[in-house]
């Protein structure tokens, strides 16, 4: 197989990503949360390991009539903005005016940021928190905390995408890949048993999404406090 066929069958498993935001919303207009975040999860993991891959197979080189980053730009809008911040709105987790401000703020913050040509740092972090919100909504589909937490919780992280603070990407970042890269991959594994088992509020899957989550929102912070080894 040559590098261009390669390159070009990268691109279509990018691509995928906008199937399974497709069946993610139909499973939300539906209100089946548990099947929509399946997909969402797929999708999650399928943006994990187009990069890299589309790194190893140049495809800016090999396959340049496409553009991959704004295809994964177009297909993260939807599935991780979009569709979980109509998934907050029709849950019964908000309560009256408070869906329609949490959906306005993720909306109009998250197209705001995706558009900023600042959001990488030097060491292939982002500057301000990137927009997770599918991450975000899973975990409060699980623990079901007050509306007034998750408003406020909205709030803050849309707050934290616009002022200096570092949050990893879990392939991209180097410096604590060997922890943050199994990490990400354990919070698939968890967001994958929650939504499987419909968000039972016994499930253990709970307190290993709050683990990983506080690790992946937490650890660029902690690398601007803890200065790198020489």
């Amino acid at each position: 197989m040559s590098m261009r066929t390669k390159a070009l069958a990268v691109h279509l498993l990018t691509a995928t990503g906008a199937v399974f935001a497709m069946l993610a919303m139909l499973a939300a207009v539906d209100e089946k949360w548990d099947l929509m975040f399946l997909w969402l999860v797929v999708a999650f993991f399928v943006d994990g390991i187009d990069g890299p891959l589309a790194r190893k197979y140049e495809v800016k080189a090999n396959a340049p009539e496409f553009d991959g980053v704004l295809m994964d730009l177009i297909i993260d809008y939807l599935t991780y903005v979009f569709i979980p911040a109509y998934a907050l709105f029709r849950s019964d987790l908000l309560s009256g005016w408070t869906g329609w401000v949490v959906i306005i703020i993720i909306t109009y913050a998250s197209v705001v940021y995706f558009a900023d040509t600042r959001m990488k740092t030097k060491d292939n972090s982002f500057s301000g928190f990137p927009g997770c919100w599918n991450m975000v909504a899973l975990v409060i589909f699980a623990l079901k905390p007050d509306f007034w937490v998750i408003l406020i919780l909205v709030v803050v992280l849309a707050v934290a995408m616009f002022i200096p603070l570092k949050f990893i990407h879990p392939v991209r970042t180097e410096r604590w890949r060997m922890v943050s890269l199994p990490m990400a991959l354990v919070w698939v594994f968890f967001a994958f048993w929650a939504a499987w088992v419909d968000f039972h509020p016994e499930s253990w899957a709970h307190w290993g999404l709050v683990v990983t989550s506080i690790y992946l929102l937490f650890a660029g912070v902690a690398q601007q406090v803890i200065p790198p080894r020489e």
